[in-house]
């Protein structure tokens, strides 16, 4: 095996971990053109074809997949020299990504990651509030908040908090349609839920335990969504507290149904320690903390 430049690795991560060289590009802040010369150069340097390519995009080889185990620890050692060199100096800087559901995203860490981001002006945070998961060892995010405990990889996860859920009306709605006295009220109107088939964690299907009692469904992928057609009037929601308490209009319907879940803080073990992450997965836990009668 030839000498091959380091650089290259870097082209090489970014391609294996959005699949596109486009998109790779966009992160590298550079042009499609040198991307795809430094892939070609780093798999001639290493004798070895590393992606699969199609107009659908770039596939790892066999061959990619183990080089990139490898590239990925040595990205994380050299992040870990960085932060470890610079330890004398206290601010706090660099780009920190967080991935979150858009629930919690949105009515809770935006505003929170804002004042933390104004703290440290050295510092960049970029949210990601979907509803999705997201991949840490494809550094899709350097923190993740998930609604499931994770149990593989190298991954280290601790309790956020627990969170609930209850049946949200408007006043409006309620005014027109009637307050439910009981669940079996609920027969015929229309409860707004999630997409089925979008359901990205079992931790989110709430309305299987309320079928039972013969709503119809409006589906919403997402909480925002789903938030603003309850306030709309459209039907009763299931809403997390955290989010429906910002709304004076909104009320409890059928107090005694209630959802009880948790949100888990998950990082990588290879990076958990870099001083960017770790003071924003603190800030995260004590806001959290210090907030939790939003939550249960």
């Amino acid at each position: 095996m030839s000498a091959f430049d380091w650089d290259d690795l870097r082209f090489f991560l970014a391609v294996a971990r959005v699949g596109r060289l486009t998109v790779a590009a966009r992160r590298l802040e550079a042009d499609h053109t040198t991307v795809s010369r430094r892939i070609s150069a780093l798999e001639k340097s290493l004798k070895a074809k590393l992606f699969e390519r199609s107009p659908q995009g770039y596939t790892l080889t066999e061959q990619g997949e183990r080089l990139l185990a490898k590239a990925e620890s040595m990205e994380s050692q050299a992040l870990a020299v960085a932060s470890e060199i610079g330890g004398t100096d206290l601010a706090v800087s660099g780009t920190v990504r967080v991935g979150a559901p858009d629930g919690l995203g949105t009515y809770f860490l935006a505003a929170e990651l804002g004042t933390l981001a104004e703290r440290h002006p050295d510092l960049t945070i970029q949210l990601v509030a979907l509803p999705r998961t997201f991949s840490l060892s494809k550094r899709e995010a350097d923190i993740a908040v998930t609604v499931e405990q994770p149990t593989e990889g190298r991954l280290i996860s601790r309790k956020l908090t627990d969170y609930r859920l209850r049946l949200y009306a408007s006043k409006a709605y309620l005014d027109g349609h009637g307050v439910p006295k009981e669940p079996e009220d609920l027969a015929g109107r229309l409860l707004v839920t999630y997409v089925t088939d979008l359901i990205y964690s079992p931790a989110l299907e709430y309305f299987a335990g309320l079928e039972k009692y013969g709503p119809r469904r409006y589906e919403c992928a997402s909480v925002v969504a789903q938030l603003e057609a309850v306030r709309a009037g459209v039907g009763i929601g299931i809403l997390h507290d955290y989010a429906a308490r910002q709304y004076p209009e909104l009320r409890v319907v059928l107090p005694e149904i209630s959802f009880m879940r948790t949100y888990w803080i998950v990082t990588h073990a290879e990076v958990r320690n870099l001083h960017r992450i770790a003071e924003v997965h603190a800030f995260m836990l004590e806001r959290v903390k210090a907030n939790r009668s939003l939550f249960v």
